[in-house]
Parts: C-alpha cells; sequence; structure tokens
C-alpha cells in the first residue's frame, strides 16, 4: 500500500484508537454526556411528562443526577448514534429547540468523548409550563452554572 493511503487511513481513525492502545467508552457514557448537553439547551426538560417528575424527585431524596433518563444510544468502534426522549417548555419551538439540542449533543459527545455522532433522532414527549418544571436542585445548579463559565470562556 502506498504512504499516501496508509496515512489518509491514520487520519479516518478515531481518538480513540491509538499506537499506544485504545479506548471503550460505554453506552453508559456517551448517553450521560448527551444528556447533560441536550440540558444545556434554554427549554429542555430530559425524559418529559412523568418520567421528568419522578427523576426530579428521586434526585432531590437520593441526590444523584441522572441526565440519561429517556436517552438510548448505539457505540461501535468510532462512532455513536443517539435517540433522545424530552419534554419542551411551553412557547417555545419545537423544530428550532430540537436543531439546538441536535447541534450541541453532537458538538459535546464528539469534542468529550472522541466518538463521531452519526445522528441524534429526538422525540419530544411533553410540553411543560415553566412552574411545572422539577426544580434543580444547588448540585445541578452549580453544574449548570460552571458550564455556562465554560462556554463564556
Amino acid at each position: 500500500m502506498s504512504e499516501r493511503g496508509s496515512l489518509r487511513r491514520r487520519q479516518q481513525r478515531s481518538p480513540l484508537q491509538t499506537e499506544r492502545g485504545n479506548t471503550a467508552i460505554s453506552n453508559a457514557v456517551v448517553a450521560q454526556v448527551a444528556g447533560i448537553a441536550a440540558q444545556e439547551v434554554e427549554g429542555v426538560q430530559m425524559g418529559g411528562g412523568a418520567a421528568a417528575a419522578v427523576g426530579g424527585f428521586l434526585r432531590s431524596v437520593g441526590g444523584g443526577t441522572d441526565y440519561a433518563r429517556g436517552d438510548t444510544v448505539e457505540v461501535g468502534e468510532g462512532e455513536t448514534a443517539i435517540d433522545l426522549m424530552m419534554a419542551v417548555e411551553y412557547g417555545k419551538s419545537i423544530p428550532q429547540i430540537t436543531e439546538a439540542v441536535r447541534s450541541n449533543v453532537m458538538r459535546r459527545v464528539e469534542n468529550l468523548v472522541g466518538l463521531r455522532v452519526t445522528e441524534v433522532n429526538v422525540t419530544v414527549s411533553d410540553v411543560q409550563f415553566r412552574e411545572e418544571r422539577p426544580l434543580l436542585d444547588e448540585q445541578q445548579q452549580l453544574q449548570q452554572e460552571a458550564r455556562e463559565q465554560e462556554r463564556q470562556a
């Protein structure tokens, strides 16, 4: 094989596959990154409807975070496909919100995880009024503020 063909193959290789070894990313990690990235978009609540309310209650009692609620992912060697389920705040344009979610999820997963995102499918399962959205606990608010500061930097 020519040197040029070998160079092209190395350039197309995933950053997770190196001469020093390979890195495997679990579905759960990709789902969590995708869920966090989706919630960075204003007007989005992951899971939607009863799932969001129950998840918010369980987080407040247990103190945990479950950003991947409503997400399914398929992870291959160098790429992933993501399905998200979410609620959108009433009054927000669903096509604009879902496109913003797709863009942010693709950017975050590709930059943070190193996998190429082949598709992001979004199911909007509920519309919520602002006051219906589960309250963020203190830890989530701090994480959200840190993400905002990171984006501004």
